[in-house]
């Protein structure tokens, strides 16, 4: 466990900048999925060096980005989850390498559509097949990503996969990488998000958790697998899940990074 935010932050930074350089290495490419919330902003405020040290090393020109979720707000809205990663420093590992066709956003309602999309269905629905199309041609089925970032909320939810909520339901069907969550419980009403089954096609799933509000959610997830009970019990790396939990957040006697 560590003892606040920024000392988690900057352990899993050098971390994935560790785990990025193997597979890179091995297979030439990465594939990297990031959260938002307050400890994706630390993350990245820790990766871009926007702490007052330099960008952290490492081969950002291989290394695709993704987001596990979004709100569904304009570009450059200051609730996106990738304008806050902007504000962060995002822009930082752009200068030492990290090129920005390779930074994959999720659209907004001001994002023109997909001309092969004729469908009736409004903006939202065909922005969640939008997105869906480009990761599936990118990032295929039958591969995984390398990591995948997680915040988790005190309600135990992951990216926009909320507990007992209907779409929770539609995020399990496996020929589906993203749906559209409409009537969202927090603020705004309509999101995107990545499923249970493309969360779940990770090598490695890391879960950066803070505060002791935090506590009971994470003792649920690490004994349930029903996703309406705890969407973040239902995800599960291929290889590794790593719990990285500040002092708050953290059970007497666990470590910061205890594999499942």
């Amino acid at each position: 466990m560590f003892p606040d935010a920024s000392t988690l932050a900057q352990a899993a930074a050098a971390e994935l900048a560790r785990v990025v350089s193997e597979a890179v290495a091995a297979r030439g490419s990465a594939s990297v999925v990031l959260t938002g919330g307050s400890m994706g902003t630390a993350l990245m405020t820790a990766l871009s060096g926007e702490d007052g040290g330099p960008p952290v090393a490492a081969p950002w020109s291989s290394v695709q980005v993704w987001w596990g979720d979004e709100r569904f707000l304009p570009a450059g809205d200051p609730d996106r989850n990738d304008t806050q990663a902007d504000t962060a420093g995002l822009g930082r590992l752009i200068t030492v390498g990290l090129n920005p066709s390779n930074v994959h956003r999720l659209p907004g309602p001001d994002e023109p559509g997909d001309p092969g999309d004729p469908s009736d269905s409004d903006d939202f629905e065909r922005a969640a097949r939008q997105y869906a199309a480009r990761l599936d041609e990118a990032v295929p089925k039958d591969r995984a990503f390398d990591v995948v970032l997680l915040g988790m909320g005190p309600d135990g939810h992951v990216a926009s996969l909320f507990p007992h909520h209907p779409s929770t339901a539609a995020a399990a069907n496996p020929d589906v990488s993203v749906i559209a969550v409409q009537d969202s419980p927090k603020p705004p009403p309509q999101r995107l998000s990545l499923t249970l089954p493309r969360l779940n096609a990770a090598r490695q799933v890391w879960f950066l958790v803070t505060g002791e509000d935090k506590a009971p959610a994470v003792r649920r997830a690490r004994t349930t697998d029903d996703p309406q009970e705890c969407p973040a019990g239902a995800v599960r790396g291929l290889e590794a899940t790593l719990w990285w939990l500040d002092d708050g957040a953290a059970e007497a006697g666990t470590s910061g990074l205890p594999s499942a």
